[in-house]
């Protein structure tokens, strides 16, 4: 009996405008997969990103071009030959392990973390705006134990200030998203030691960030744009200090499972990260945040309404989703 492979489009819209450097969000657009065998059925979800050249019509149209391979029982490892690196691949990739959790009835957690899942600490993000709306939008994560900030080229030292006078205590994450030149980075060094940046994300573009190697930093420096695969890290080695490992950008869990034992066999520390998305997106990425230094994986809390039995907080920590969500075996 041949697989029944379903993608669609959905739109979620957010309860804030989320703002980064390249532009501002209000609702989230993912795709998802289900593929359905008997009677076990397979969900993934992904984000197309418009900065790797993603619309979710071509997502959409790469889904539809391998849809009669997996119907025939295409696995992961024919999966990873028919599209590259991506949302289209990480959306299927998704739902593939799911659907083999749901006809083994191993979960998997029990694949890839050794057993049940437990809430984690996530990077709580502070989007860009006017300083003042900044410090305004952190007053309320005082008590948070990891922050993000997001700037631009603008006002960093005044975006940065504003927020760490509201969140004095958590560690923070500085994340200029590709939007700033060596010079200003160079000259940000002492306020971003000062006001004890964990690290900085992205500062350069990618494909711009030679000049990072041998660069004298006083904070680390982590890949985002800059990493996708395990085959970018023998050049990122000498340029960063941390990866962040998104599930859109290698192509799903497999691939990020490779990306972080390989970073981890370079000395390079990890971080998790996601998109603005729902839980199904989640709950892959909680998996392996497990296994990381850092987790960033807020994006569920900026929508209006999630996935019933997603993520949530509860008391400043990330809880995973509930059984059966995705990944374990859902009860009928």
């Amino acid at each position: 009996m041949l697989r029944n492979i379903r993608s669609r489009l959905e739109s979620w819209p957010l309860a804030s405008p989320f703002r980064i450097s390249r532009g501002v969000k209000t609702v989230a657009e993912v795709v998802t997969v289900e593929i359905a065998d008997g009677g076990a059925l397979g969900r993934g979800e992904a984000v197309p990103y418009a900065r790797y050249g993603e619309t979710p019509e071509t997502v959409l149209a790469q889904l539809r071009g391998v849809e009669q391979a997996l119907a025939n029982g295409g696995d992961r490892a024919e999966l990873s030959r028919l599209l590259p690196p991506g949302a289209a691949r990480n959306a299927v990739n998704c739902a593939l392990w799911d659907l083999e959790a749901q006809r083994s009835g191993r979960s998997v957690a029990e694949a890839v973390c050794g057993g049940r899942l437990r809430p984690l600490i996530t990077a709580l993000t502070v989007s860009l705006d006017h300083p003042e709306s900044m410090g305004e939008a952190a007053a309320p994560l005082a008590g948070a134990r990891l922050i993000k900030v997001k700037v631009d080229a603008g006002e960093p030292e005044a975006c940065i200030r504003a927020v760490r006078e509201k969140v004095p205590d958590a560690a923070m994450i500085v994340d200029p998203n590709e939007s700033w030149d060596v010079s200003l980075l160079e000259r940000l060094q002492p306020v971003l030691s000062e006001l004890r940046a964990t690290f900085i994300e992205q500062p350069l573009p990618a494909g711009e960030d030679e000049c990072l190697d041998g660069f004298d930093r006083l904070v680390p420096i982590c890949a985002d744009e800059s990493c996708h695969t395990a085959a970018d890290l023998d050049v990122l080695q000498r340029r960063y200090d941390l990866v962040n490992v998104k599930l859109d950008k290698t192509g799903g869990l497999t691939e990020a499972l490779t990306l972080i034992e390989a970073a981890r066999g370079r000395g390079l520390g990890v971080m998790v990260g996601c998109m603005i998305s729902s839980s199904l997106s989640i709950a892959p990425a909680f998996h392996i945040a497990t296994l990381a230094d850092y987790a960033d994986l807020d994006g569920p809390l900026w929508l209006k309404a999630d996935r019933p039995g997603g993520v949530g907080m509860h008391q400043g920590l990330l809880v995973p989703p509930q059984p059966g969500f995705w990944g374990s075996r859902r009860e009928n």
